[in-house]
């Protein structure tokens, strides 16, 4: 059987990036609706959420500016698009429903920017890269569901808009783990760091830049 890992070693693929401050946090799309198995739910998405409350904490603690995105649709629907012609319960993701709210365990602070959106990356066509660039960031750590999905559309983002992606593996979910997986070593060897939590916060410190 050939080792596919080889192939991409072989042209070059998968070179570390370095990852100096300021840092910054991108939580994607941990909604109600996200956790319940019987919306859009399942897999490993719960497991992550868990392990984010203490990246968030973490995140906060070293004062990284955090951002939190939400899919959002108009109450009258007029703003349906393709994303929702595949996935049409995405449109009951409404503002003041509670399936569309961040998850109380990682409710948004003060100063923590919330974006709302209605395709999966969570810089198209909203204030969220103006905002982590004011801020100075150069190195985004990135949370979230899922990750075949929301997660992987905002990585290939933000590492468009030349920030730095790091994708906490144990912090992003996805319903199903095929997808999970193929998309997490696809990541790491095109556009991103990807590392466990405990990983990436000795890294960061290590480099005695934590706190930016």
């Amino acid at each position: 059987m050939i080792d596919e890992t080889q192939t991409y070693r072989r042209q070059g693929f998968g070179k570390d990036l370095d990852l100096s401050g300021p840092f910054g946090l991108l939580i994607i799309d941990f909604v109600n609706g996200f956790l319940d198995p019987a919306v859009f739910g399942g897999g490993n998405i719960a497991a992550a959420m868990e392990r984010t409350m203490g990246l968030l904490g973490e995140a906060r603690q070293r004062k990284w500016p955090v951002a939190h995105s939400r899919i959002v649709f108009a109450d009258d629907d007029s703003d349906a698009n393709v994303f929702a012609m595949k996935v049409p319960g995405l449109l009951a993701l409404k503002e003041h429903t509670p399936n569309s709210a961040i998850v109380p365990q990682l409710a948004p602070a003060s100063g923590e920017l919330v974006v709302r959106k209605t395709v999966p990356s969570a810089f198209f066509a909203t204030p969220l890269g103006p905002w982590l660039t004011q801020k100075g960031v150069r190195t985004l750590l990135v949370a979230g569901c899922v990750t075949s999905g929301c997660v992987r559309a905002s990585v290939v983002d933000a590492m468009s808009l030349g920030f730095r992606p790091l994708v906490v593996r144990d912090c992003v979910g996805d319903r199903a783990i095929g997808p999970h997986e193929a998309n997490l070593f696809d990541m790491a060897q095109k556009c991103a760091s990807v590392m466990d939590l405990d990983e990436a916060l000795e890294r960061i410190t290590g480099a005695g830049t934590a706190t930016g």
